[in-house]
């Protein structure tokens, strides 16, 4: 007698086995991708005074993400705070406030704190780009899952991303950018029936919509989107002008329809922006002076296995803007890639698009392995414009990192679809290509991001003791009140507490002065702001007059304070000294010592 089940001895060798459903093998590219993400973040998991190596960002960070949690709950503008920079307090749409992310991580901030709020979001980040880019390739341009987990792998996780994601939280957040171009520039599937369906409308809308939660993720990203898909869009239309004509009506249609929503959602914001209280005009830095070496992008970034700390800081204006390093063999793979797959009209407008943004990225003048050339780049040409004189020519390099990714994933897909007779000689080319892709990337291998030490919020703050002493309307000053771009005590305190108190000072973009709109790193500095700050960073005691004593009670008045804490500190004894001398003797508190200054009013 038989049955239907057959057993082990009796299948066939040839029996196809059940393979893994596919959303099962997506998932497994995600899970990767996230489980990557954390290894990257984890010398900061379970260490709340340990920040990424670019502290002063993250601190900023934590707070914007603590200011979202915060607005959400109490209902606030979300918009404006005056938690820091009081009395005035700072205008959070002309900063990078990364609201898009703040208010879906509520949840994280309100349950486990701003330091893991920043680390998920460090990890959605990368983890997140690298899953949206999988999930384009996959849908639109490779057939082999293998190709697109690739090309993800590379678009999320490239040096650039995690040099950025360590410090700048509206940089490397690009996973809205693959759905955008997916919208951009959606299939042929013949114009007049997309009109005619209300297609044009449909994937305008959902465009406008991703728009805004672009804006208020970073704005700069969304310039440097549109910048590389015109781009982009330009150098297809040359390759192939019978599909741009045909593409072009709905592509256009799609735009318009994008550009009416965003313009009535982003109304409001952007006027606030732009004429709210503390708007300010211009930038802060010189953004132009932020340029690649040209060396870089044959050299190994720090954060790789063979990364070092010398070569990095001779090409790259600091840790966080190592956005090239892509090292020789993924360029030199690059250019096979583009001169084997040159017939495609993709891979030319590709090509044109890395080879642009990569040359602006150099800046002004060329420099070659530390050493300033006197040859004009081609950033020159668009150093004037609106948008672009406040760009950072360095973060132009970005592009190329998407650009690499899907050039990648589109060799390694040719090579997966190309059929060898069973008789041909030599080794597979698939595995060759496989070898040559995997040399290219090896050494581009990240490491954890690397952190600092920093020292602790007093529990004095954090435990709330200070409560009792701070009638409403009145500040905290922490010492220093630092006013300058300087990693903000203040700032961090309040983040850790959920923005529990108001405080002066703070790490922000703001104006000059109430009648002068130029930009500045923090509020114009208070003459007492200034002396604390040089005895923290010298050590060194000041004879103090009795002016000193008057302005340091004006200060102390225009700030409103109620208290002034000293916390843990390299130079704390002489910075206590020289509050005493201003204030009197201070009360040692847990974590630090503390003036009430309450009789002062304000």
């Amino acid at each position: 007698m038989t049955t239907g089940t057959a057993s082990p001895a009796t299948v066939s060798p040839t029996t196809p086995r059940r393979s893994r459903p596919a959303w099962l093998r997506d998932a497994l590219v995600v899970a990767g991708y996230l489980g990557l993400a954390v290894l990257l973040t984890s010398a900061q998991w379970g260490h709340p005074w340990r920040l990424f190596h670019q502290a002063g960002d993250q601190v900023l960070f934590e707070w914007m993400l603590a200011h979202a949690a915060h607005a959400v709950v109490e209902g606030e503008n979300p918009l404006y705070s005056t938690a820091l920079n009081a009395p005035d307090g700072v205008n959070l749409m002309a900063n990078t406030s990364v609201l898009g992310l703040g208010v879906p991580l509520t949840p994280v901030t309100l349950l486990f704190g701003s330091q893991a709020a920043f680390c998920v979001a460090v990890v959605c980040c990368l983890a997140g780009t690298a899953t949206a880019w999988y999930a384009l390739l996959r849908r639109r341009l490779v057939t082999a899952r293998s190709a697109a987990a690739v090309g993800g792998l590379i678009c999320g996780f490239a040096p650039g991303m995690i040099a950025q994601a360590g410090a700048h939280l509206h940089v490397a957040a690009q996973f809205l950018v693959p759905a955008i171009l997916a919208l951009v520039f959606r299939p042929d599937k013949g114009s007049t029936e997309e009109r005619r369906r209300g297609g044009v409308w449909r994937s305008g809308v959902g465009l406008g919509l991703l728009l805004v939660w672009q804006v208020f993720i970073g704005e700069e990203v969304l310039v440097f989107l549109a910048l590389a898909a015109g781009v982009f869009a330009v150098g297809y239309a040359l390759a192939d002008r019978v599909a741009a004509r045909r593409l072009a009506p709905a592509l256009f249609g799609r735009l318009g329809v994008a550009a009416l929503v965003a313009a009535t959602l982003l109304a409001y914001p952007l006027w606030f922006q732009f004429h709210g209280p503390q708007h300010y005009s211009g930038m802060a830095f010189a953004a132009h002076g932020f340029q690649l070496d040209a060396a870089s992008f044959t050299a190994s970034a720090r954060q790789t296995v063979l990364g070092d700390d010398w070569l990095p800081g001779l090409l790259s204006p600091n840790p966080t803007e190592e956005n090239s390093f892509f090292g020789p063999g993924l360029l030199v793979l690059a250019v096979v890639i583009v001169i084997w797959l040159w017939r495609r009209p993709l891979v030319r407008a590709l090509a044109v698009c890395a080879l642009v943004f990569a040359l602006l990225s150099l800046g002004a003048e060329l420099r070659v392995d530390g050493t300033a050339t006197g040859i004009p780049g081609p950033y020159r040409l668009v150093a004037g414009l609106p948008l672009l004189d406040l760009a950072v020519p360095a973060r132009f390099a970005l592009v190329c990192v998407p650009v690499l990714g899907v050039l990648v994933a589109l060799s390694l897909d040719r090579v997966r679809a190309a059929r060898r007779p069973p008789a041909a000689p030599g080794l597979p080319v698939r595995l060759l290509w496989a070898g040559a892709v995997a040399a290219a990337l090896l050494p581009l291998v990240p490491t954890p991001i690397r952190v600092v030490p920093v020292a602790p919020v007093p529990p004095f703050v954090t435990d709330g003791g200070w409560r009792p002493l701070v009638p409403p309307g009145r500040t905290v000053v922490a010492v220093p009140p630092v006013t300058g771009a300087a990693l903000s005590p203040v700032m961090l305190w309040s983040a850790r507490t959920g923005l529990a108190f108001r405080a002066p000072g703070g790490y922000f973009i703001g104006p000059s002065g109430p009648d002068d709109p130029t930009a500045r790193w923090g509020a114009p500095d208070r003459p007492t702001a200034v002396l604390l700050r040089r005895v923290a960073d010298t050590g060194t005691v000041p004879v103090l007059t009795d002016a000193d004593r008057r302005q340091a009670v004006e200060d102390l008045r225009h700030w409103r304070a109620a208290l002034v804490v000293l916390g843990r500190q390299t130079h704390v004894e002489p910075v206590r000294r020289t509050v005493e001398d201003l204030l009197g003797p201070g009360r040692p508190v847990d974590g630090g010592w503390m003036w009430d200054v309450r009789y002062l009013g304000g």
